[in-house]
């Protein structure tokens, strides 16, 4: 069969790791998406209003120089004109007027509690005022107004918050940052006090209650509205001349107050400054006229005065058709120029608009020298009839255009016609556009579960802890003799006897078929080859670090021997925390420490257990020096001693590297084992115990690996990752 390749061994190590911490993941993500939940609640809502306006040049009429107008369209000036008019919408000679007319370089409003106070202000929907949180008057909890007109400061106290504080009967005082009063008055009455002038119209509040006044400047509430505020402005669609108007704000009644004035206010300077343009292309018009006049009627004096003298004037029919061409260039190129007369005092004559001007005057130009060459051609006779008729013709259209046009602008101008139009008002959606609650629950949920993953990655990465007993076999070259799963009976067991509830119980005992018990069994089956080359029939079983269930090992393992038909023996050598004694059932007393100490005899000692073929050797009375006194030789005799009585010694000694008591005891061992607990060490820390070991002369067969998460290495490895159980249930009727 195939190996799994690395990619199925990561996932499987990925979805094992994230299984562990299933439950800080899930804590990480409810406390994520309980931020968000608590941020929609404090959030203040933001809606959105819009409104369309058109812009179209043709809806003054024909008025003005609109040959000149039609000419500038000709020429591509109008390309850009929208895009112009979205500039004016966003010029501050459209928004200044805004803010002064509504006051909204004024900021007027209650203080709140932080964080909370605001969004409790703002679900309160009683007509009352809603009663303080904890007593705290100060702040505004809900139904709390203020309104106000007027707020004149000295330029030092311009941006600089204010505290209204309002008072009984409709009176207040304002006091500065550094809590110094500035003035006092009340509802309805302009108060003053040197350069600081304020008339509140409207205050509604407890005494006591606080508010914010800031007089800002009028740049930075455009600012504002610009940026925060999200006033936009884009044509809809290309060339459609379509204006799309929208605006942001936190209070849906003021916000289309605000985007109406805005367009308003635009319509209305737009119908001004057409008023104010009507005016001055009148005066030009008028200026123009007088001229014109002589000029058409030196013309027409000229060619009557031609007609009478040659007796006809009439031209051939091809001649007629030269002349409609050159009145029509002339009429034109005169109109360019006077409207290049008028914009020269706009722009200089590198202006893209000048310099299109004069392109098409020297088209048209070119033109009439190609029309002059085919008049060229005609009979004398027809060539003055031609010239005195395009004369009279060309000054005669010029004239009544020009007239009929001052007649027109003087309608324009008393007019209330501008180029804009309000398509759509103002309006308002029902439901604020944020906050988004769907979208940053649902954001709140992803991030937790990312951070999760991180803080997870961080913990495995700052203790990077051995979880796989084949690291150990890899990295150390020592053999893994068995890996024992998790047991939550052991859990319970354990527990129980420690809070009195059980005085004595083994688990390989009272839960044969557990799958600890099996695992204790194979071990067994290794232990008995890894002790036929020594020299000794004793174990010595011990641990880098304490917590890692040596004891546990030893006592179960002790059992398990002894139900081979083995005699088997448990000392407790961990004469400063060893605890075996209460698994039992027994007292600590008449132990390792009083045999030798010389106090007890051999046959005092050894306690027999419940189980057949056990028995136990307690630590005895805790000595001052434990090391010292298992470096006594009695000890060494006492090992020896047991192992004539026994077929197996089993002896449980105390952490490698907590203490060198294990070291010492290696000495008189066939075999030492060590134990480690999956989770609990990081490498290092195992290679350190083995390396003490062999600094003292001990040589380690191999390592239990214990208490090792089985659906973790199920993930982890696939099906192979499983501790095999196989054994006779009693059956059931």
């Amino acid at each position: 069969m195939a190996e799994d390749s690395d990619d199925e061994i990561n996932l499987g190590e990925i979805f094992a790791t994230l299984l562990e911490y299933k439950w800080l993941i899930a804590a990480v993500t409810f406390f994520a998406t309980l931020l968000g939940a608590f941020y929609l609640y404090i959030a203040t809502p933001v809606y959105q209003a819009d409104a369309m306006l058109q812009w179209d040049d043709k809806m003054v009429g024909g008025g003005g120089l609109g040959a000149l107008k039609d000419m500038s369209a000709l020429l591509g000036g109008d390309a850009t004109a929208t895009a112009g008019q979205i500039e004016i919408l966003n010029s501050r000679m459209v928004l200044a007027p805004v803010v002064d007319k509504l006051r909204l370089d004024v900021l007027a409003e209650p203080k709140y509690f932080p964080l909370l106070g605001r969004a409790m202000a703002r679900r309160h929907d009683g007509s009352e005022l809603a009663p303080p949180l904890f007593g705290m008057s100060s702040f505004a909890w809900g139904g709390e107004q203020i309104k106000v007109e007027t707020l004149e400061v000295p330029k030092a106290l311009i941006d600089e918050p204010l505290t209204l504080v309002a008072g009984k009967g409709g009176q207040y005082q304002v006091f500065d940052e550094d809590d110094n009063k500035l003035l006092e008055g009340g509802v309805g009455q302009p108060a003053a006090k040197g350069d600081i002038h304020l008339f509140v119209s409207q205050l509604t509040a407890r005494p006591g209650t606080r508010f914010k006044l800031v007089k800002q400047l009028e740049q930075d509430v455009i600012d504002f509205l610009e940026g925060q505020g999200g006033y936009s402005v884009k044509e809809r669609g290309k060339q459609s001349g379509i204006i799309e108007v929208t605006l942001k704000h936190s209070d849906a009644v003021l916000l289309p107050v605000i985007l109406d004035e805005i367009i308003n206010g635009y319509v209305r300077q737009n119908v001004e400054y057409h008023s104010v343009e009507a005016e001055k292309t009148l005066k030009f018009l008028e200026s123009q006229l007088p001229g014109l006049k002589v000029q058409m009627e030196s013309a027409d004096a000229a060619f009557k005065h031609y007609r009478q003298s040659k007796g006809s004037a009439d031209l051939a029919l091809e001649t007629q058709g030269v002349l409609t061409s050159i009145v029509d260039v002339d009429k034109q190129t005169i109109l360019l120029q006077q409207q290049r007369d008028e914009l020269r005092q706009q722009f200089t004559a590198e202006h893209p608009r000048m310099q299109a001007m004069d392109s098409q005057i020297a088209r048209l130009k070119g033109k009439r020298g190609q029309l002059d060459g085919r008049v060229g051609s005609l009979p004398a006779e027809q060539q003055t009839a031609l010239r005195l008729q395009r004369d009279l013709e060309l000054y005669t259209k010029l004239y009544t255009e020009m007239l009929n046009n001052a007649q027109q602008l003087r309608v324009s101008k008393a007019g209330t016609v501008g180029e804009a139009r309000i398509i759509d008002p103002a309006a308002v959606a029902s439901k604020p556009i944020s906050p988004k609650g769907t979208l940053i629950l649902a954001v709140s949920f992803i991030l937790g579960l990312l951070l999760s993953v991180m803080v997870i990655w961080v913990i495995r990465s700052l203790r990077v802890m051995v979880e796989d007993p084949d690291k150990i076999e890899k990295q150390i070259g020592l053999p893994v003799y068995a890996t024992i799963p998790h047991s939550k009976t052991e859990v319970a067991l354990a527990h129980d006897i420690k809070a009195g509830k059980n005085k004595g119980g083994l688990l390989a005992i009272d839960y044969p078929e557990d799958d600890v018990v099996e695992s204790l069994r194979s071990l067994r089956t290794t232990i008995h080859f890894a002790l036929l080359d020594a020299d000794k029939g004793s174990l010595l079983i011990t641990g880098p670090s304490p917590g890692i269930g040596k004891s546990f090992i030893s006592k179960n393992l002790g059992a398990v021997l002894a139900q081979s038909g083995k005699r088997v023996a448990i000392v407790d050598a961990d004469l400063r925390k060893g605890h075996i004694h209460r698994e039992f059932g027994m007292q600590r007393e008449m132990g390792v420490s009083e045999y030798v100490s010389g106090t007890a005899s051999l046959g005092e000692i050894v306690k027999p257990t419940s189980v057949p073929g056990l028995s136990v050797i307690t630590t005895g009375q805790r000595p001052p020096n434990p090391s010292e006194l298992l470096m006594h030789a009695h000890f060494g005799e006492l090992l020896d001693q047991l192992g004539d009585l026994f077929d197996i010694l089993i002896v449980d000694a105390p952490p490698i590297l907590a203490v060198s008591d294990a070291a010492i005891i290696g000495r008189h061992t066939g075999a030492t084992l060590i134990v480690a607990r999956a989770g609990k060490h990081p490498i290092r820390e195992i290679e350190q115990a083995v390396k003490r070991f062999n600094q003292a002369g001990v040589q380690v067969k191999g390592f239990v690996f214990n208490d090792m998460d089985t659906v973790r290495q199920r993930y982890r490895y696939g099906y192979h990752g499983y501790v095999y159980n196989y054994s006779y249930k009693k059956e059931k009727d």
